[in-house]
């Protein structure tokens, strides 16, 4: 095809009435003919110009549509730069993030051409044909595409593009793809073309084998055998099979994950070993009894990094670890015997602690640990504390050590009593100090009381200081003083002031004026103005009663959240829990809170407020037990639904549900998909507990 016909009506397209990321796609024209016409270097920079508009993160529009056609044309010109083009439409059949089109639609319009790029599969290039492939293979046409993927499967001779050709024969015709993969599994197979074939089969489901765990390790190391090279999910290729079995969800494909981990993880080669350890974190964080399984294998990889950083995900699964650990932590190079000490912190605190005492000043990542916010407190230790009070003490502390610091000290409250005055100390320039004063300072003797209370009160320039003052002493001036300051500077600073003032209840009925003065007028918001105006809804309520008021701001922050964006999800959350604080007050709400139950992000936030203010005569439990079911079992918001259940009690639940609940509990896979790294696994034991108790 000569570029004439490539280019033919480009210039009279209505490219105006279709949109790509930036708006109409008037520019298309020039974009795709320089695509056509231009050298090479200009070629990469219009390539890069089409995927911003066409295909940008990922997302296709109408524009993707229309601009498909003359892509495949231009492609099959054979000008230069015809990878890219194919990576380009290949691209956009993968995608699933559609923008205000049919789904499918641009899908279908690389299915359309089909029998054009079909020619490319015999090029001379073959990175050409390792394309046309995967172009070909993310169609998902079923008719046209696996004819022309097996005719050519037939004439092939490099390995590589054979391995392509197959996992895009897999996407488009898995059975006829699993059938020519049975055959591929010998040492004889070259090594990309085995690879592939194990992906298919697993694909297509087939039982696992003594054939496939060989054939799986007898490639490793495998990331050098990468196929299907565009998409993520090949480029690790043993964390792909081991995320294949178990999801599954079989104890016999469980089993055959963890035997294939447990052999490489035991292997000789260092690269092997770091392949499984990546394998093996991955999971660990799917399945629940795979620590159990894989860390007799892990311990002895502990002086490695990887195998160290997994076990301290672990936590206490690991504490087999633990001696290996402290001995790693003892050694003399000091970066090394602080990644040790760190990872046993969370694995064996108790043991830990005494060790950290020692070398204190030399221990960041230990400490860091130690005081980490989403971990159960650190034990106390005396030891430690005697090392934390120098540390605090001594000159040019960054602010990071001194949160770590404090932090441990606020954890211990009274039992850290004798680092009083170091807290002090460092009060002026560290106003997070305060919190950790009143937390030692709360249940000392009176006069230990009222010295604190007077250096916080001296201190009180911040909100959070004069807040810790209230909390200790009770007396209200000087918080009354900073809200009301806080209340006149930026959204954040309003919604602090906001939960502050609602914590001294009708002793803030002086700064009535100013909430309401505060309350966000935009009509198109920043999540902080939104989360200010929550804070002032609920302040209101808690000074004076003001339901109505209370009321007509939750209801305006929900009108104003009422688009699908995600930034909004938590928004919603905490106006949703502001609305649950009100009670009955809040039911003219409900017209606004019921068809949050649809969406499983914000459906436990909604069923706990429908549940705190909906007459319990009419409230229909089994309509919000199944919105915070589905919103668990699709790992929306566990942390929200497992209290939504607890607060719903299992009486409320269907027997079908309740079964439902003990699958959540007992069931091998992890509910808590995502979070801060080394709280994820924790986070699910907590929540299994949860579950198993309801």
């Amino acid at each position: 095809m000569d570029l004439a016909d490539a280019l033919a009506g480009l210039d009279t397209h209505p490219w105006a009435l279709v949109s790509h990321a930036y708006g109409p796609a008037e520019d298309l024209p020039h974009l795709l003919r320089a695509l056509a016409e231009g050298g090479e270097d200009a070629q990469e920079e219009v390539i890069s110009e089409l995927y911003s508009c066409i295909l940008h993160q990922g997302t296709v529009y109408s524009a993707s549509v229309d601009a498909v056609p003359y892509l495949a044309r231009i492609a099959a010109a054979g000008r230069p730069g015809t990878t890219e083009v194919l990576g380009l439409l290949g691209g956009l059949a993968e995608s699933d993030d559609e923008w205000q089109i049919a789904p499918g639609a641009v899908r279908a319009a690389v299915a359309t051409q089909i029998p054009l790029l079909t020619t490319l599969l015999a090029h001379e290039d073959v990175n050409v044909r390792l394309l046309t492939a995967w172009t070909l293979g993310h169609t998902r046409d079923t008719e046209a595409a696996p004819a022309a993927l097996l005719s050519r499967w037939t004439a092939e001779a490099d390995p590589g593009v054979r391995a392509e050709l197959l996992i895009a024969l897999g996407r488009v015709d898995i059975s006829g793809a699993a059938v020519e993969a049975r055959a591929l599994l010998g040492a004889d197979t070259p090594a990309p073309l085995r690879l592939a074939a194990l992906l298919v089969t697993l694909d297509a489901g087939e039982p696992w084998t003594d054939a496939h765990h060989g054939a799986a390790l007898g490639l490793l190391p495998a990331r050098g055998f990468t196929v299907d090279r565009y998409s993520m999910h090949h480029r690790e290729p043993l964390h792909t099979i081991v995320d294949s079995l178990l999801r599954r969800e079989t104890e016999a494909d469980r089993e055959a994950a963890f035997a294939l981990l447990d052999t490489a993880l035991r292997d000789g080669r260092p690269e092997v070993r770091t392949e499984a350890l990546s394998a093996a974190d991955h999971a660990c964080y799917l399945s629940r009894s795979a620590p159990r399984r894989l860390v007799p294998a892990i311990v002895p990889l502990v002086a490695e990094q990887p195998a160290s950083t997994l076990l301290g995900k672990l936590g206490p699964a690991a504490a087999e670890a633990a001696p290996f650990l402290a001995d790693l932590a003892a050694q003399p190079d000091d970066k090394a015997a602080d990644q040790a000490l760190a990872v046993l912190v969370r694995v064996a605190p108790r043991q830990a602690a005494p060790l950290l005492a020692r070398h204190l000043d030399r221990r960041p990542r230990a400490l860091d640990a130690a005081s980490d916010f989403h971990a159960p407190p650190f034990p106390f230790h005396p030891a430690l504390l005697a090392a934390v009070r120098v540390r605090l003490a001594a000159e040019g502390l960054g602010n990071n050590e001194t949160a770590d610091l404090v932090h441990l000290l606020r954890q211990w409250g009274p039992q850290a009593a004798a680092a009083l005055p170091e807290l002090y100390t460092v009060l002026p320039r560290f106003p997070y100090a305060a919190t950790a004063i009143t937390a030692v300072a709360a249940a000392g003797p009176r006069a230990v009381r009222e010295q604190a209370g007077a250096v916080l009160r001296a201190a009180a320039g911040s909100l959070m200081v004069a807040r810790t003052h209230y909390e200790l002493t009770g007396e209200t001036d000087v918080l009354l003083d900073a809200v009301a300051t806080a209340l006149s500077a930026g959204p954040r600073e309003v919604t602090e002031a906001a939960q502050a003032a609602a914590a001294l209840g009708a002793t803030a009925a002086g700064l009535l004026p100013a909430l309401r003065a505060a309350v966000s007028k935009d009509p198109e918001p920043t999540t902080p103005q939104l989360d200010g105006d929550i804070a002032i809804a609920t302040a209101l309520w808690q000074i004076d009663g003001a339901a109505d008021e209370a009321v007509t701001i939750l209801a305006s922050v929900l009108d104003r959240t009422a688009s699908s964006h995600p930034w909004y999800r938590w928004t919603v959350v905490r106006a949703l829990r502001a609305t649950a604080l009100l009670g009955a007050s809040a039911r003219p709400l409900i017209p606004r809170l019921e068809p949050l139950l649809a969406d499983p992000e914000k459906a436990p936030a909604a069923a706990l407020a429908l549940l705190a203010i909906t007459d319990p005569d009419v409230v229909d439990l089994g309509r919000l037990a199944e919105a915070v079911l589905h919103a668990a079992e699709t790992g929306a918001d566990v942390i929200g639904a497992c209290e939504a259940l607890q607060a719903l009690g299992a009486t409320a639940l269907s027997t079908q549900q309740r079964r439902r609940v003990a699958e959540l509990a007992d069931g091998d896979r992890r509910i808590v998909g995502s979070g801060v790294a080394n709280s994820i696994i924790r986070e699910d034991e907590r929540l299994r507990a949860i579950l198993t108790a309801i």
